[in-house]
């Protein structure tokens, strides 16, 4: 059968929250756009008092002097009238604490943090986008991708994921500033999914979800919803990679798992695409389309057998309509 006329039908339009699913329903009208800032600091841009970060990273305050004293790591931001640590300070005691703990020299120590923070100005992208590893002499910074921007030697002594470090300053220091930041985003995503089925308003809608995973770059139903929106708009390549990436936020998310499984199937990959639709129905037994495609992949790789069981889950919770004729006509 020809698949290509299905593209709006098998691509899930993702709706969570009360009220949500798979459905056509409209959602409320929550005035239009938020604003991103609320208030609240992201923590990249955050400044924080000696005692915040004693508290934070378990370091004691007499050491934190010591560190200012030798000009290791010294605030180099304003608070209220009072020197305060930046977010890229935080960094620097971060990488020194853990080398200090590995016994390795104050003097050798004090290079490691210099090269970083020679390095860390430079950074255009989110820190959160970076890991520093250091074997003590040398720092190296290495991005997603894997660039690297110091020369590393020797054994690695140190592995800080920047994205963790502004996790932990979150759940620790700044809670409430993590829940605004996932109630902004998801409202950007609500709005987004009012949006996204029409092509006059598809672009915005794109612009949202966009700015929802910067803000909540954990926002899985993001990824998966702007990635429908690359499929329709004939880049599977760059839907691809965002149901990927909505999978590595949720591995068992449905919406995810069963639009993946129908790109590799219109590509034709079933091999590829079964275990995609057995993760859906996996994850939601009700899932009826996922049976739809996953007894059609079976019947492409010969497995006309075991297909038919599908074939049969499908016309069960689809008793009517012009796919359940065609199910039928495989049993």
């Amino acid at each position: 059968m020809g698949r290509n006329n299905r593209h709006d039908a098998n691509v899930i339009h993702v709706v969570f929250g009360p009220g949500g699913g798979r459905v056509q329903s409209e959602l409320p009208n929550h005035g239009g756009l938020v604003d991103s800032s609320l208030g609240t600091k992201e923590p990249l841009t955050d400044l924080f008092t000696c005692s915040e970060i004693s508290r934070l990273i378990g370091m004691a305050p007499t050491r934190l002097r010591s560190l200012d004293r030798s000009g290791v790591v010294t605030p180099s931001g304003r608070r209220k009238g009072r020197r305060a640590y930046t977010f890229q300070d935080l960094i620097a005691l971060r990488a020194a604490q853990t080398l200090l703990d590995r016994k390795v020299r104050l003097r050798d120590v004090s290079r490691a943090i210099e090269a970083l923070k020679r390095f860390l100005p430079r950074v255009t992208r989110p820190l959160a986008e970076l890991r520093v590893m250091s074997d003590g002499r040398r720092v190296v910074v290495r991005s997603q991708d894997g660039t690297a921007y110091e020369p590393l030697t020797g054994q690695l002594m140190l592995d800080l994921e920047i994205r963790s470090l502004r996790d932990d300053v979150v759940r620790v220091l700044r809670p409430s500033a993590g829940r605004e930041r996932a109630r902004t985003a998801y409202e950007l995503y609500l709005r987004a999914s009012q949006l996204d089925e029409s092509p006059a308003t598809m672009a915005e809608a794109a612009r949202l979800y966009e700015e929802a995973i910067q803000i909540d770059p954990w926002l899985a139903i993001a990824y998966t919803n702007l990635g429908n929106i690359r499929f329709r708009c004939n880049d599977p390549d760059g839907a691809e990679c965002l149901y990927r990436k909505a999978l590595d936020m949720d591995p068992s998310q449905p919406e995810a798992q069963y639009n993946l499984g129908y790109v590799m199937l219109e590509r034709g990959l079933p091999e590829s695409a079964i275990p995609l639709f057995e993760g859906a129905l996996a994850a939601d037994p009700k899932f009826s389309d996922a049976y739809f495609n996953l007894a059609m992949a079976l019947e492409e790789v010969g497995e006309s057998n075991r297909a038919r069981t599908y074939w049969r889950s499908y016309i069960a919770l689809e008793p009517t309509g012009a796919w359940t004729e065609i199910a039928r006509r495989h049993l």
